[in-house]
Order: structure tokens, then C-alpha cells, then sequence
């Protein structure tokens, strides 16, 4: 990446950063930047993003990931499900030093990314694993699990429930709210809360979908 393209990148990010009133250290955008640099860097081999633009990426992915920050307040350890080129894992664990991101994905190629961005960023909150998440087990359940574009609201609260802690929640980043897949959550899980995000320089639209048992909402 040519260093006049960096400076630009960069002036977007903190623009958007400064929309969404993140505050972000120098520091921490430039880790965003480089891991900017490392997707646009292997997504030339892996395809782990159909954008290609660096630009782009910097409204789709790393503003669309910032905006759910403000979502984790008072999380402390958040498993992020079917990760992919770490998003919002990756985003998440820059933002947030002081809270530990777990990503889980089942292609070993995007987790061999992830892991590369991990030792090159000097992530120590971050843990990576491939498996399916239905295969997984920890010790010490999740605050928050959270998903970007992965699967139907149903199939992520099945497959991933049991990492989750007693008074624990989901956050799904979507797109629309479709309402039947709301609707098709299984028994004792609810939705708490459907929060519309604005993400700066992105007219589509885009969600949060806050997911809790029933008796804890």
C-alpha cells in the first residue's frame, strides 16, 4: 500500500471514527490501517472479501464493524462466530484492548489469516480456533457472542448456546431485521432489543440484533 494511499485511507477512518464518536488512539488506527493492509494483502489469494477496493473496505468493513462497538460496553470476553477475514473479531479486539475476542471459524485458510493478523498486530486479546462452533468447548463461558453476516438468527443461537453464560447475550450485526427469522428463535431465547446502526458514508442498511434468554430480558 503506497503511503499517499495510506494517508487517505487513514483520513477516512478517523472521519468516520469521529461520525460514530469513537475514540480511537492514533495507535489503534494504525493497527486498523494495517489490517486493512493484510486482508486487501491476502484477499488477493484466500478471497476472504468479495470488496477489493481499499477504500471500499474502509466503509464496508471497518466503519460497518466500528459502528456495533459502542453495542459491547461492559464486555469482557466475546466469542465472535463464523469469523471469516475478522469481522467484526479482529475490528473488535483493536477497539477494545481490554476485552478478550475469541474467533471461531471452520476454513482453516481464514483462520490462518487471522492468526497472521494476530502475531503481526501484536493482538495478545485475541484467540482463534478452527472448528464448528457446535465442537466447541472453553472454560470460561462468553459475556457475548456476536456474528456478521454467518447464518439465520436460529441457527446461530443453536449452534452456539452452550458457550454462552448464564446471563449472557447475543449481538447479530445483519443487514435488514428480517422479522421471521426473529420469529423462528428457539424457545427460551428472545429478542431483547433491535437497534438500527448508522455507519458513516453507507446508505444501506444495517442492524443489531440483541438476543437474550427469555427470563433474563
Amino acid at each position: 500500500m503506497a503511503l499517499f494511499e495510506r494517508i487517505a485511507l487513514g483520513q477516512v477512518l478517523q472521519q468516520g471514527a469521529d461520525a460514530l464518536q469513537l475514540q480511537l488512539t492514533q495507535a489503534q488506527q494504525d493497527q486498523l490501517l494495517d489490517y486493512l493492509a493484510l486482508l486487501h494483502k491476502w484477499n488477493n489469494v484466500y478471497n476472504l472479501t468479495s470488496v477489493r477496493d481499499p477504500m471500499q473496505m474502509i466503509t464496508l468493513h471497518l466503519l460497518d464493524s466500528l459502528a456495533a462497538v459502542p453495542a459491547f460496553v461492559g464486555a469482557t470476553n466475546v466469542l465472535d462466530v463464523g469469523a471469516g477475514g475478522g469481522l467484526p473479531g479482529i475490528v473488535l479486539a483493536i477497539a477494545r484492548p481490554d476485552m478478550k475476542v475469541s474467533m471461531i471459524d471452520t476454513v482453516h485458510k481464514k483462520t490462518a489469516f487471522l492468526t497472521q493478523v494476530k502475531v503481526e498486530l501484536g493482538l495478545a486479546n485475541v484467540t482463534v480456533y478452527t472448528k464448528k462452533v457446535q465442537d466447541l468447548q472453553v472454560k470460561q463461558p462468553f459475556d457475548v457472542i456476536t456474528s456478521r453476516a454467518f447464518a439465520d438468527l436460529s441457527d446461530f443461537i443453536e449452534w452456539s448456546q452452550h458457550l454462552l453464560a448464564e446471563d449472557g447475550r447475543f449481538i447479530a450485526l445483519k443487514g435488514t431485521a428480517p422479522q421471521d427469522e426473529r420469529e423462528r428463535l428457539p424457545g427460551d431465547w428472545k429478542v431483547q432489543d433491535l437497534q438500527p446502526l448508522r455507519v458513516p458514508g453507507l446508505e444501506a442498511e444495517r442492524h443489531l440484533v440483541f438476543v437474550q434468554r427469555a427470563e433474563t430480558v
